[in-house]
């Protein structure tokens, strides 16, 4: 996936459809001069609605639409005919794609089944006819509803990835070079920091049958939850992954439960819900070491949650991490 063509946040105006008016009609024939009323209904404004796109991995295809407008609904006529309603417009979303009112930065809507189709904004409602106001005190009225006014706001688009697995790390920790030999992912990997800008995605088989899908995400760096870095862009992306695994290399001049700790913070200051998550810890390019030295690195460990020391070079465990993995996920 090119870096320029992940896009995960847009701002569109949105303006869902007015409703018809009804009519203010009589009926006339030749023998029935003065007959009664028989205007028809407005017909509804055309709704905004939101569909869920499997087959769309970013939000590109909105990167340059800046105003969304539903047609609005016919008047009503006479003969009782009702108008007919406004189209509604049909915005196709990726999996994972949040709806958020631009000023009050409410969540609107999520989307996050296949086949998921929300109403962002309804159409306005048609108005009724003057047939409808006809009792047996007014059998003449001559007065008949306008149609209701359609919603427009602007709204964020947010996208976030939807994944089993997601990799947190800093940068350099190996995520990319991981997801690349456990899937047919081929993200950009380098020696520098930041190597990977955009969260990127691959399929891991774990055996026939057995498969989840596991997320890259760009590094964090120490005050990420403070936009510092990709920040807030990278941070949201974990949100939606089932369960975290998190990165550290066996070479990293911090401790290893140093490095675990700063990882643990950036998420908790962003959403301590992020650590209501399950979670494991891969030390990762243990092919640098020898056992003696991941011995000694052992009682260097953060407590309370599992380790593996893998390396994506050698293949050193990654057949028993995709199994508990997958367990996990089970």
């Amino acid at each position: 996936m090119a870096e320029q063509n992940f896009v995960d946040y847009v701002k569109i105006l949105f303006r869902s459809g007015k409703g018809g008016a009804g009519s203010v009609h009589f009926f006339r024939g030749p023998a029935m001069p003065n007959g009664g009323p028989d205007g028809g209904d407005g017909g509804r404004g055309g709704h905004i609605i939101l569909e869920a796109d499997p087959q769309e991995w970013t939000l590109l295809s909105l990167k340059y639409t800046k105003h969304i407008y539903a047609s609005d609904g016919q008047g009503g006529r006479g003969g009782m005919k009702t108008g007919s309603d406004g189209k509604d417009i049909v915005v196709k979303v990726p999996l994972g794609t949040i709806a958020r009112d631009a000023e009050t930065g409410e969540v609107l809507m999520e989307i996050t089944e296949r086949g998921e189709r929300q109403i962002l904004y309804p159409g306005g409602r048609g108005g009724k006819g003057n047939t409808f106001f006809k009792n047996s005190i007014n059998q003449a009225p001559t007065h008949a509803q306008p149609g209701e006014s359609g919603t427009e706001a602007w709204v964020i688009l947010e996208l976030k990835v939807l994944a089993d697995v997601g990799l947190v790390g800093f940068p350099n920790a190996g995520k990319s070079t991981l997801l690349s030999a456990v899937s047919a992912a081929k993200p950009k990997i380098g020696d520098y920091p930041f190597t990977t800008l955009v969260p990127q995605l691959g399929i891991v088989s774990v055996r026939p049958g057995q498969n989840f899908i596991m997320a890259d995400i760009p590094g964090i760096i120490e005050g990420a939850h403070e936009g510092r870095g990709i920040g807030h862009r990278f941070l949201r992306h974990i949100e939606r992954n089932s369960l975290l695994l998190f990165m550290i290399p066996a070479d990293t001049e911090r401790t290893l439960a140093e490095e675990f700790g700063i990882l643990i913070n950036e998420l908790e200051q962003f959403n301590p819900d992020l650590l209501d998550k399950p979670r494991l810890l891969a030390i990762t390019k243990s092919d640098l070491i020898d056992d003696d030295l991941e011995k000694m690195l052992r009682p260097t460990l953060p407590p309370g949650i599992e380790v593996f020391f893998i390396s994506s070079i050698t293949g050193k465990n990654i057949q028993k991490l995709k199994d508990k993995l997958w367990d996990m996920l089970n």
